[in-house]
């Protein structure tokens, strides 16, 4: 039976333990330069644990010692995941860009919530982990 556009599941704890674990270039739309939100901590995370943090937010130069760029599509490739801190009603833009530059990993943060472009995602090959924070995942599968 063909999946339904609100249909999704999240990964198994296997899959995104995965993800954690091996060093990759991540994306994080909507990081902040603000060291109060929770998008440059969550970032400023990452890094510590080994991955490669590209920021995406107009406007701003750098964020946490990186160059920040405008948009997905003006990231040098690979991108390797997307991280995206937009709220819900933007996600599905990034979703497609993220397609778009060949990602393989799309992660919305706690309360960014779209079953239509996690699914558009899914079917284009992506892994999508949904309402979750890699700053938890890791305190839970670590």
């Amino acid at each position: 039976m063909p999946m339904q556009d609100t249909e999704f599941r999240n990964p198994s704890d296997a899959v995104v333990r995965d993800i954690l674990v091996r060093p990759r270039r991540i994306a994080v739309v909507g990081c902040s330069a603000d060291p109060a939100r929770d998008s440059h901590r969550v970032a400023r995370l990452l890094m510590e644990k080994g991955h490669t943090v590209i920021p995406v937010n107009p406007g701003v130069d750098m964020i946490l010692g990186q160059r920040c760029y405008a948009s997905l599509d003006a990231v040098p490739p690979p991108i390797d995941m997307v991280d995206i801190f937009r709220r819900a009603d933007q996600a599905g833009p990034v979703v497609d860009a993220a397609i778009a530059v060949g990602a393989r990993v799309v992660w919305l943060q706690l309360g960014v919530i779209d079953h239509a472009a996690a699914v558009r995602a899914q079917r284009a090959g992506l892994t999508v982990i949904m309402d979750r924070c890699p700053a938890i995942e890791y305190d839970h599968l670590f």
